[in-house]
């Protein structure tokens, strides 16, 4: 018997959305990584893998897009299981903005009581990145928690984890 899964895939425009729905298909080929393009719009994907079928909603994250969903969230909440958000840990300059989309998604959730799970992945956390990002590093990871967990409801249910495409998607779980 097949169990269908409806997962939203939320955030900024370059944030790594794309890469994370590669890897939840199962795509191995770093290649495939090299050549995406920007989405627009939202792009559903299909698939089916250990005896479920999984409905994935990639939203591109350009600033038009972004009003444009919030517009109308609740026709994309619908039917939904679950919400990733993602924010691109190597892109420090916006986390602000980032926050502020992520408040606006969570208001916009919790105003059509939608129950669903929600992760916020910390992406592009990649092996080796406090080496080459000097920008990025624990106090830095640990302000951007924080920054989560002020403008998250205290009632809100969330996981925050740190995800990579590097060796084959890993996620580890923080909160």
């Amino acid at each position: 018997m097949s169990d269908s899964k409806k997962i939203l895939l939320i955030g900024l425009d370059k944030a790594g959305k794309t890469s994370i729905l590669l890897c939840l298909r199962g795509i191995k080929n770093l290649l495939s990584f090299y050549s995406l393009n920007p989405t627009r719009s939202v792009k559903v994907v299909n698939f089916k893998a250990f005896n479920s079928e999984y409905n994935i909603w990639d939203f591109g994250g350009q600033e038009t897009f972004r009003k444009e969903y919030l517009d109308d969230f609740k026709k994309y909440l619908t039917g939904a299981n679950k919400i990733i958000y993602v924010i691109d840990v190597q892109d420090s300059e916006r986390y602000d903005l980032a926050i502020e989309y992520l408040e606006n998604v969570v208001r916009h959730i919790r105003k059509y009581h939608s129950e669903l799970e929600f992760s916020i992945f910390l992406h592009k956390f990649d092996p080796d990145l406090e080496k080459f990002n000097k920008n990025i590093n624990e106090e830095t990871l640990n302000s951007l928690i924080n920054m989560i967990k002020e403008k998250m409801p205290e009632d809100f249910i969330y996981s925050v984890h740190k995800t990579s495409i590097y060796t084959i998607f890993e996620k580890s779980r923080l909160l």
